[in-house]
């Protein structure tokens, strides 16, 4: 062989050996292609399932908060409709009720709508605290819910206003009949953190006439029954009738009216004298309240007293009358004590400490010579707040009178409970004492207990001399009637006033002007 070919044969078998090598590496790196793919490939797979892991927990996620905001605004749909405090359907879903219920009568079926107020709901409030009536909310919904079927919807309106819609039946009997039961469920006494608080309900009702009825005019006269209900005696239904529409306005007016009263200075004070019943001496004048409206003449206190207990005025014209009494009391003569009457609602405010207390300071009149009478109302409504503020008027030097002494139930129990300085006889017993045994004998237990007490006895009403002469012999200790004077305006009292400056028989010149000015 030639040296070419041994070049050309060493050449070959170097590019073979190149060949070789070069092929070796691109198999190593098609391996370790192979490798890293098979490995991305595995790292794929496993992304995949975690992404579809990923996928499968967030559409469950979707699901579940689907559902809870389902359920949230299927809630936030129920408290739209529904009071919190009480959990009954409230004046939102009350409408839609009521608007359905109308929708449905054909003329064959009647639907009666009664409204309900809370008798006695503002006092547990203002003398026990919302708390105390938040919770007398709650026991009145539950009591309500118990009346709840098929025909009877109950919902509240708001505070302590209720209604409830009574749907076909004989109209309107069945509803009257509900109502009753209504009313009779809310006297049972309610049982809040350990104490027993009784109240009661007013009711309105109102039935369907036409197909036209609205749900607005429904209502509307429901509550004009209620009003009638609430004025005329509280603890009742009233069934509407158009007549009450005209009674609604001038109840309005009256309203209106009282409100401006007492800024435009219609308010007078009269004074009926108060006598010793041995020697007819005066002892004092009993305070009285007279509206004098500009167009409606003298309004007698039976008139606008209620309202203005129920509207809340009674605090206003309370101190007034309070402070006016002891002003005018304090240019008597100092034997003269001032009598004024208080309203059950003032005591239901901590304020009428501080009316009596300013009264008596800015008219320098001494508190032993103010008596403030009360009727025992004032002590059954909330007995120991009010016995407590009771002792501190006593502890300024002030006397308490109880009024209509024998018209009420407990007369004698509070009589142990607080030291009162007078009872009043009613005049109710006064005037039939001379025809009626009954009434003398009810008159003589009275005075018997005073003395026995040590509790001076007054009889109002006295009209005759035959009633003073009979009370006189049985040992009353003062007598208050037309017999001896009408209440008077303070410019009038002056020759009463002067008569006891003088000394004289003051009974005989009260009755001799009272009988000249008839």
């Amino acid at each position: 062989m030639s040296n070419l070919d041994n070049m050309m044969a060493a050449s070959l078998v170097d590019r073979i050996e190149r060949l070789e090598k070069r092929l070796s590496r691109q198999t190593k790196a098609r391996e370790q292609a192979e490798i890293l793919l098979e490995s991305k490939s595995l790292e794929l797979h496993e992304l995949n399932r975690t992404l579809a892991g990923l996928n499968a927990s967030l559409e469950q996620r979707v699901v579940e908060r689907t559902c809870e905001l389902e359920e949230e605004r299927r809630h936030a749909l129920f408290l739209a409709e529904r009071d919190v405090l009480t959990w009954l359907p409230n004046r939102l879903m009350f409408g839609k009720y009521l608007q359905r219920a109308l929708e449905r009568l054909d003329g064959s079926n009647g639907l009666a709508l009664l409204y309900l107020d809370l008798d006695g709901f503002k006092t547990v409030n203002d003398t026990l605290g919302h708390a105390c009536g938040d919770e007398l909310l709650k026991a009145v919904g539950k009591r309500l819910a118990t009346f709840e079927s098929a025909k009877v919807f109950a919902a509240q309106l708001s505070g302590d206003e209720f209604a409830v819609i009574h749907s076909g039946g004989d109209q309107p009997i069945e509803a009257a009949t509900l109502a009753d039961n209504l009313i009779s469920a809310m006297r049972k006494p309610f049982e809040l953190g350990g104490r027993d608080v009784q109240i009661g309900t007013s009711i309105g009702i109102a039935v369907t006439g036409d197909l036209a009825e609205s749900p607005e005019a429904l209502l509307y006269q429901a509550d004009i029954a209620l009003y009638r209900a609430k004025t005329r005696q509280r603890g009742i239904w009233e069934l509407f009738s158009s007549e009450m529409d005209v009674e609604r306005l001038s109840r309005l007016a009256l309203e209106r009216d009282l409100r401006t009263a007492l800024a435009a200075e219609q308010f007078e004070v009269f004074y009926q004298p108060l006598l010793g019943a041995g020697g007819g001496e005066l002892v004092g004048f009993e305070a009285l309240l007279r509206w004098n409206h500009p167009e409606r003449g003298m309004v007698p206190p039976t008139t606008f007293i209620p309202v203005a207990e129920e509207i809340g005025l009674i605090h206003e014209i309370g101190a007034w009358v309070l402070k006016k009494s002891c002003l005018d009391a304090v240019g008597w003569p100092p034997e003269l004590r001032v009598a004024v009457n208080l309203s059950p609602a003032q005591f239901t405010r901590r304020t009428l400490l501080d009316n009596v207390r300013d009264a008596l300071t800015q008219s320098g009149l001494p508190a032993t010579r103010l008596e403030l009478e009360i009727t025992e109302s004032v002590l059954m409504q909330d007995g120991e707040a009010t016995l407590g503020m009771l002792h501190q008027l006593r502890a300024h030097g002030v006397r308490i009178a109880m009024d209509d002494f024998g018209t009420g139930y407990s007369s004698l129990s509070y009589l142990r409970l607080f030291p009162f300085d007078k009872i009043k006889i009613d005049r109710s017993f006064v005037q039939a004492m001379t025809q009626d045994e009954g009434s003398m004998e009810i008159i003589r237990a009275v005075i018997g207990l005073g003395r026995a007490l040590r509790i001076k006895v007054l009889a109002e009403g006295v009209e005759t001399n035959e009633q003073r002469e009979m009370l006189r012999s049985e040992g009353c200790d003062e007598l208050q009637g037309y017999l001896f004077s009408k209440p008077k305006p303070l410019a009038e009292l002056g020759s009463v006033l002067a008569a006891v400056l003088r000394h004289d028989d003051v009974l005989a010149s009260a009755q001799g002007h009272y009988k000249g000015a008839a």
